[in-house]
């Protein structure tokens, strides 16, 4: 069996790694001696709506009870944030078949007294849903201005917690951020109007254009005086034309969009 606080130093290093944040680490001493038979830790975090997630129930010390799956009623505000530190006894609780952990290893784990929980403060988001992926950006923003903000953008044009790759090149009477990250090799366009928004590698935004909201795929192009908002999301090399507006499409990769997208859709 792994040494315990041997894993609890792994687990703290790739919870920091994670939130830059370190608060709170007093409430291992909690645990006490119970920590002598732990046999697996995992990250929990406190959020305002746990139904959408599995919910971790948890006594005083951080002992796991048990596990409730996207919960009709409240049975407890912390989930399971997927950061896992396992000794390798675990390993003897699984199949040699396809295995979910968390619903089939866990459970049996928690049963024998033998799974702990941390929480830690700092940011964590599930990023299944483009708004989802873009709030996950505004939070890392937001940490990169407390811990490294030499690392943002900053002078005439910039708004708020902007990040640009080094190899971009950004044209004049431009408006970027708040909250923006480009990639390398884009080439943005005079007067091009950014906010919310992530621009991958290798994106070219024509003059005037503007993106709201929405997420540019790699090698992408964007027309003269176009208009990006409400969520759109562009594949890997699509093509949008001068002056079309786009309103919350999601567009697949190496597509041509030679006409405006007004109602949300999907472009196959």
């Amino acid at each position: 069996m792994i040494d315990v606080p041997a894993a609890w130093h792994i687990y703290l290093w790739l919870v920091c790694l994670l939130c830059r944040s370190i608060a709170g680490i007093g409430q291992l001493g909690h645990c006490g001696p119970r920590l002598t038979h732990v046999e697996s830790a995992t990250r929990i975090l406190q959020v305002d709506d746990p139904s959408k997630y599995g919910v971790v129930v948890i006594d005083e010390y951080g002992q796991v009870q048990r596990f409730v799956e996207k919960p009709k009623e409240f049975v407890g505000d912390k989930i399971n944030a997927g950061i896992y530190v396992l000794s390798p006894q675990v390993l003897n609780r699984i199949e040699l078949r396809p295995t979910s952990i968390e619903r089939e290893v866990f459970p049996h784990v928690a049963a024998d007294k033998s799974l702990f929980a941390f929480t830690l403060p700092g940011y964590w988001m599930d990023v299944g849903q483009p708004k989802d992926y873009l709030k996950g950006l505004t939070l890392h923003l937001d940490n990169l201005k407390i811990y490294n903000r030499d690392a943002l953008a900053s002078g005439p044009g910039y708004n708020g917690n902007v990040l640009v790759a080094p190899s971009a090149k950004i044209g004049q009477s431009c408006l970027i951020g708040p909250d923006v990250s480009i990639g390398d090799n884009c080439v943005i366009g005079d007067g091009v109007r950014l906010s919310n928004c992530v621009i991958m590698k290798g994106v070219t935004i024509k003059d005037h254009s503007k993106v709201d909201k929405s997420i540019i795929g790699w090698d992408s192009k964007i027309g003269a005086w176009s208009r990006l908002e409400n969520h759109c999301v562009l594949g890997e090399d699509v093509q949008v034309k001068d002056e079309l507006y786009l309103n919350g499409a999601i567009v697949l990769p190496h597509k041509e969009i030679k006409e405006s997208v007004h109602v949300s859709a999907i472009i196959l």
